[in-house]
């Protein structure tokens, strides 16, 4: 999947999620993603998305906790 995909299916998602499940989306989303991201900067991310450059760190954590994840045996296809 192209990158502009990938930010068009997060948009999407966000879209789409309840108020109040807003930042859980951006998190799973951003968990969902990142293998396919991996060479691209926060910054790059939220531009994409069309986030505030503030969710950068998250998008940095998200993508450290994927790995984590991912080692304790998440597959993040199914997410």
């Amino acid at each position: 999947m192209k990158e502009a995909e990938i930010y068009e299916c997060i948009k999407q998602a966000l879209a789409n999620a309840p108020r109040n499940q807003y930042t859980i989306e951006l998190h799973l989303q951003m968990i969902k993603y990142a293998d396919e991201l991996k060479s691209i900067t926060a910054k790059e991310f939220c531009e994409g998305v069309g986030l505030k450059s503030s969710l950068g760190t998250e998008f940095s954590k998200m993508r450290n906790l994927t790995q984590r994840l991912k080692a304790s045996g998440l597959d993040t296809a199914k997410l």
